[in-house]
């Protein structure tokens, strides 16, 4: 059978059997990708603690006719060590991961995914930023690389320049006062605020948000997500928004 070369961010793993799992995998030449790794819960496996969600390895597999089968596995990234040290960073991690498989086909290559994700694992691994405050970009970018991407100054009914008042799902964010219809939001003007610096990766404007602020643009992210993805994200439901006591490095 063919064998392929490629890094690779783990997703989810489960258990097959007695001494193997079923590693999910979002490979940046390759998409997502399942795969079997052999012996890998034995406490001797080479490679056992390489292949746990939120690391980024470079993985040596065979294809197959229904899963691949890893043969080699060498750490590169190991984000996910320092992530489960921090609850907030963790499940935001875990909201990520799912996320992310959510978005990505089996086998479509997602360049583009593949980065974000990978850079939305650093920020949280060195904490770089507030752990909500992660997730919430990474959340918005993710949906507007698969093509539903929201807009904050601008009507997306019309395409008014804003700011405007008013919040709509379905239109696909901020609404004029002649789109809005019923079931419209109506956030803080400082919320359109974060939320377009979210999406533009605008970490000044981000960490200098208030907590109001913050909670407001948590619940419409998730929202927006959910809508798009026509069904919950359970994770989600799991994330601790606690404030980090240490606060995020500069």
């Amino acid at each position: 059978m063919p064998t392929y070369n490629d890094v690779a961010i783990v997703l989810r793993t489960h258990k097959l059997g007695e001494h193997d799992r079923i590693v999910t995998m979002l490979l940046r030449g390759r998409g997502k990708v399942r795969a079997v790794a052999k012996g890998v819960r034995r406490t001797k496996s080479k490679f056992g603690s390489r292949l746990e969600p939120a690391m980024i390895v470079q993985v040596q597999c065979y294809e197959g006719r229904h899963l691949d089968t890893v043969t080699q596995a060498e750490l590169l990234a190991p984000y996910g060590d320092n992530i489960t040290q921090d609850y907030s960073a963790y499940t935001a991690a875990a909201a990520m991961l799912e996320i992310a498989e959510r978005l990505c086909d089996e086998r479509e290559v997602q360049v583009q995914q593949f980065n974000l994700l990978a850079g939305g694992l650093a920020a949280l691994a060195n904490s770089s930023h507030e752990p909500g405050l992660v997730l919430d970009s990474y959340l918005l970018r993710a949906v507007a690389i698969a093509g539903w991407a929201p807009t904050f100054d601008k009507c997306a009914g019309c395409g008014a320049e804003g700011p405007h008042r008013a919040f709509n799902l379905a239109s696909g964010g901020a609404v004029c006062s002649s789109c809005r219809t019923p079931g419209s939001g109506a956030p803080r003007p400082q919320t359109f605020e974060l939320l377009g610096a979210l999406l533009s990766a605008d970490w000044a404007v981000a960490d200098a948000s208030a907590p109001e602020v913050r909670t407001e643009a948590t619940g419409l992210v998730a929202a927006y997500v959910q809508w798009h993805l026509e069904r919950g994200v359970r994770s989600l439901r799991l994330v601790d928004r606690t404030p980090s006591t240490e606060g995020a490095r500069q």
